[in-house]
């Protein structure tokens, strides 16, 4: 009789699924009072993010571990190259290996000879998507190591839990995807379904929006690699700035940044307008310090304009019926792109509105009112330095 019998009607009804780590324990667990001679089980899985390769859960019958891979190094790590996940990855088929000879070029499997175990088998997952890594192995103790009998109920076992892990992964893709290409809250926004062209709220949010002054002789006169870099680095320091003080970065285009600052529940329209000028501020200490280090290296620095402003936009879908995008539109929006061709031409790193102003105890300097172009009104406005009575 199959000792896993019952482990069908467990995954379907008892088993948790509300995360990998806890699915993939109570597994094992239960593999194990079905009879199973198992004392170690790891899960590897692949996923798609930019700084984060996948995932490991290790489980032994007094501990759970989980860590993230690198994905800088994970494919040229020893670690993967001389290991059975490489092994399985490449052939597709499990890879089964007894313990009692020295497998050099496995340091795992002398590992766990070493640590007592007898026998090793992985298995890859049969997810539908096949390009990335999913396996799983099992190793025992046991003096017999394992026979066909219990292989079959393992790998048994394996295709029973594979669409579980795979919806799971397949769902942690699909929100890092979005926080990666979208923001945190706009995928948030997506995934809870909307999707529908046109269909926006309005909010109040500080705007941010920042741009490389100089980008265009920039590029005509420097290497496309070397752009590259100097954009990534840019726009990774306004990407930390604004998470940091708790905005969301809407989009690049091109050599330019928009993001907002949205109030909310816990955050009203001064807070909003403080940290938005929080980052500001940490964004133009940084960027200062590169452009000493660039100077340092006989490259010339890299200047840039930012703006701040807030009001009332339009949050949500906009675009055609099979691309759309999730942005802001509003008068704010539109003053602060007219604001940043002021910040340019007056040769400003940062400007402030005066409707950023009024909400701010940092110190700024009074810049008069400016036309703007399509804005009805003379805009005021401001920039750091002294405080000003606004």
């Amino acid at each position: 009789m199959n000792r896993l019998e019952g482990l069908p009607r467990w995954l379907a009804i008892d088993a948790p699924h509300e995360s990998v780590a806890a699915l993939f324990a109570a597994f094992c667990h239960e593999v194990v009072r079905e009879g199973a001679p198992i004392h170690r089980v790891s899960l590897g899985l692949e996923g798609l993010h930019p700084e984060v390769s996948g995932w490991q859960h290790m489980w032994t019958r007094e501990a759970l571990s989980s860590r993230e891979t690198d994905r800088a190094t994970a494919p040229t790590s020893r670690s993967y190259l001389h290991s059975p996940t490489r092994i399985v990855d490449e052939t597709g088929r499990a890879f089964r290996r007894r313990l009692d000879q020295p497998s050099p070029h496995l340091p795992l499997l002398d590992e766990l000879r070493l640590g007592g175990m007898t026998d090793y088998v992985m298995y890859p997952l049969p997810f539908l998507d096949r390009s990335r890594t999913a396996v799983i192995s099992f190793a025992t103790a046991d003096r017999d190591g394992f026979d066909d009998r219990v292989l079959a109920e393992l790998e048994f076992a394996v295709r029973l839990l594979s669409p579980y892990l795979e919806r799971r992964v397949l769902r942690r893709i699909s929100m890092d995807l979005l926080d990666t290409y979208v923001g945190p809250h706009t995928g948030q926004r997506i995934l809870e379904g909307h999707v529908e062209r046109g269909a926006v709220e309005q909010i109040e949010a500080a705007i941010w929006f920042a741009d490389l002054r100089g980008f265009t002789a920039l590029s005509e006169t420097t290497p496309t690699s070397q752009v590259l870099a100097i954009l990534n680095d840019w726009f990774g320091i306004a990407g930390e700035v604004i998470a940091a003080q708790g905005g969301e970065i809407l989009k690049f285009m091109g050599d330019a940044v928009l993001a907002i600052f949205p109030t909310a529940a816990d955050q009203d329209r001064r807070t909003a307008c403080r940290r938005a000028m929080a980052a500001a501020e940490e964004f133009t200490h940084r960027t200062d310090a590169a452009n000493a280090r660039r100077r340092s290296h006989g490259a010339p620095p890299v200047a840039h304009a930012l703006v701040l402003d807030v009001g009332e936009v339009a949050y949500g879908n906009v675009g055609a019926a099979h691309r759309m995008d999730f942005t802001v539109i509003g008068p704010a929006v539109n003053r602060a792109s007219r604001l940043l061709h002021l910040a340019k031409r007056l040769e400003r790193p940062v400007l402030v509105s005066d409707a950023v102003a009024r909400e701010l105890d940092t110190a700024l300097i009074d810049l008069g009112h400016h036309e703007l172009r399509d804005v009805a009104l003379p805009q005021r406005v401001f920039e750091p330095g002294r405080r000003t009575s606004v």
